[in-house]
């Protein structure tokens, strides 16, 4: 399977950020503007982004859409969204306006409801992000522990209709510390998912190995701002026979 590589914008603020694991006291500012880092991931190949609205996971409301919906317009890149979308109408609000693929976290652990609905109106365009710690899921941005294990998790929404699931391993995520290989194997041999890999992606070695893994996608934030990545690099690595 040849990967979808999304390189990763968090915006908090308006601004273009990273955090180290998840933790919002460790936010840096990594770029000028959300929209000038859309445009130079373009530059560099890429065709598709993944946006977290940081402020949205806290609030549950979308404080960044005009952000992303520029971005998505200056573009035309594959976006997909996450961050505080736990409404029907924040899903098709993202929908309609041109966004490809909405990612339900908190939600869907606390509102099967809605998620069901969600699948039912747009089965191909909802992806469910796992964000697991020690095995564990976590929801509210992260700040809130539960006792659902990861695997279980994915079993249940792989019964309810999910086909794409984007899972973190929230200690690994903004560490530079390569991704959570044994998870993601146990995640792809438990469900037949598309799997989108995500936290601690660290250089080109990371793309090879989560490419022979068979995973749907990789998600590249901080390396891809620290330079221990080339997008171009990791875009042809990806896409090669």
């Amino acid at each position: 399977m040849k990967p979808i590589i999304l390189p990763a914008i968090d915006i908090k603020d308006g601004n273009c950020v990273r955090l180290v694991k998840g933790d919002f006291n460790t936010v840096t500012k990594v770029f000028s503007s959300p929209i000038d880092s859309a445009e130079n991931f373009s530059s560099c190949g890429a065709k598709n982004l993944h946006i977290v609205d940081l402020d949205a996971s806290l609030t549950g409301k979308p404080e960044n859409a005009d952000i992303i919906l520029q971005i998505k317009e200056k573009t035309g890149l594959e976006i997909e969204v996450g961050g505080g979308i736990r409404d029907i109408d924040t899903v098709k609000y993202y929908l309609k306006n041109g966004i490809d693929r909405v990612i339900l976290g908190t939600a869907a652990v606390e509102n099967r409801n809605f998620l069901i609905e969600a699948i039912n109106l747009y089965p191909d365009k909802i992806a469910v992000g796992i964000d697991s710690e020690n095995g564990f899921v976590k929801t509210k941005g992260w700040t809130k522990s539960t006792n659902l294990n990861y695997l279980d998790f994915a079993k249940e929404l792989e019964n309810l209709g999910v086909q794409t699931v984007i899972f973190t391993d929230i200690s690994k995520d903004g560490t530079l510390s390569g991704p959570n290989f044994e998870q993601l194997k146990n995640l792809k041999y438990a469900c037949d998912l598309q799997i989108i890999a995500s936290g601690g992606v660290k250089d080109i070695e990371d793309i090879k190995n989560l490419k022979n893994l068979g995973v749907y996608g990789v998600i590249c934030g901080k390396s891809l701002y620290q330079g221990t990545l080339n997008l171009k690099e990791a875009l042809a690595v990806a896409t090669e026979s």
